[in-house]
């Protein structure tokens, strides 16, 4: 409550008390047709005078009585913990390691969803029920706090804790406790928690992906291999035909977008893993899919428009649908083009297993220790200069309102004395 806040309640509850002391001041003056004009401030000032002792005497009993308070509550100590939170971003280790090889070149519009956290993550986690568990159990807070129940322990240990996050992404654990030692190690025990609980989450994660991109592996190389006996048997039947450089081409370049349709299709598996259909970066996924799926059919069936120069520079017309290609060449560009198709996506898939394989056996710290928690030298509670200051408010406000009272009181018997 403000000083402004606290005069003006004083205003309204002394106004019956005031025109009381006015009665006495009309008695005392021998009048009863005083008008507001007619009292002033100084004859207020004369009643609090009158009383000063009173006041006085009041003061001494707050000051005493908040002093003893301060001296006999227990002393809080505050200790803080900070940590670097780690920036968010499309930070992707498995096509990162792609980018190497030359396959994400190939494939630009790849990507996997980033396992970082972000901050509001972390948050939520040094706030959870599941991290305020671990500091019980690790502290025996439950026996230190002498309460029953383990729900009230832990909303005791949330009260004493304030996790805040600042504008530059770093992370605040303050922890008060009657020990100072124990508040900060309770600081530090939080921040390894929150590095273990987000390595755990991200690891098992990572795990999934591998396991999820070995599965695809294995069925790729199952249609590599029936893939290239169908097309070892088609030339063995019709001998070897050599297609013209710009069918050769749209077959390489229609090899490459189904590549990246399937590798795509992956993508968006591994995605509905962690995310909702109504997740931005799903609805955008999908709608590429679209785009190429019409892309592709356009190359295949027809009206088909041309490409934008590679990187060689060359500018390949594929303005001729592979559906005007004689019978048998139409079949063995099938055939060409499927092989390449699977190539690509068991070259890209055996190089994301890898990847998967090193960033599940990676054990990085996913949080940075900016300052550790150290134990405070001085308590933060109580605060004997804030606890003066609001007894001295109360005291000023409560000996006004009483001297007022105390003179009421003693014309009420004057005038009660005098009848």
């Amino acid at each position: 409550m403000t000083p402004l806040r606290c005069s003006s309640c004083f205003a309204r509850s002394s106004r019956p008390i005031i025109r009381r002391a006015r009665g006495v001041a009309e008695h005392r003056l021998g009048t009863s047709d005083l008008t507001d004009t007619e009292l002033t401030a100084s004859d207020y000032a004369r009643v609090v005078w009158r009383q000063r002792g009173l006041i006085l005497v009041l003061g001494v009993v707050v000051v005493l009585t908040t002093l003893v308070t301060t001296l006999v509550s227990s002393r809080i100590y505050e200790s803080a913990a900070s940590v670097i939170a780690p920036k968010e971003g499309p930070a992707n280790s498995i096509l990162s390691g792609l980018a190497l090889t030359g396959l994400a070149q190939q494939l630009p519009n790849l990507s996997l969803p980033s396992l970082t956290p972000n901050r509001d993550l972390l948050i939520s986690v040094l706030k959870s029920r599941t991290m305020a568990l671990r500091v019980v159990e690790r502290f025996k807070l439950q026996e230190r706090y002498r309460v029953r129940y383990l729900e009230d322990t832990i909303k005791r240990l949330q009260n004493s804790t304030n996790v805040s996050i600042s504008r530059e992404g770093v992370i605040t654990v303050r922890v008060e406790d009657t020990d100072p030692y124990r508040a900060s190690e309770m600081a530090n025990f939080y921040v390894e928690q929150l590095d273990r609980l987000v390595a755990r989450y991200g690891v098992g994660e990572a795990g999934r992906q591998r396991g999820f991109l070995t599965e695809q592996l294995a069925k790729g190389k199952v249609s590599l291999d029936a893939s290239e006996d169908a097309l070892r048997r088609f030339q063995e039947q019709n001998r070897a035909i050599v297609l013209q450089d710009q069918t050769r081409g749209a077959i390489e370049a229609a090899a490459r977008l189904k590549a990246e349709i399937i590798a795509s299709q992956v993508q968006l598996q591994v995605m509905r893993n962690f995310a909702t259909d109504a997740n931005p970066e799903v609805v955008a996924l999908r709608r590429r899919l679209d785009e190429m799926n019409h892309q592709l059919a356009q190359m295949q069936y027809g009206d088909g428009v041309p490409q934008k120069p590679d990187a060689s520079g060359d500018r390949r017309d594929f303005s001729v649908p592979f559906a005007r290609v004689p019978g048998v060449g139409l079949e063995l560009a099938r055939l060409t083009r499927e092989v390449k198709v699977q190539e690509t996506l068991v070259t890209l898939l055996t190089q994301m297993v890898e990847q998967a394989r090193l960033s599940e056996a990676r054990d990085l710290p996913v949080v940075q220790m900016l300052d550790q928690a150290v134990p405070a030298e001085r308590p933060s509670k109580p605060r004997l200069g804030l606890n003066l200051a609001i007894a001295g408010i109360g005291w000023v406000l409560g000996g006004i309102v009483l001297a007022f009272m105390v003179e009421y009181m003693k014309n009420l018997r004057r005038r009660q004395g005098a009848v």
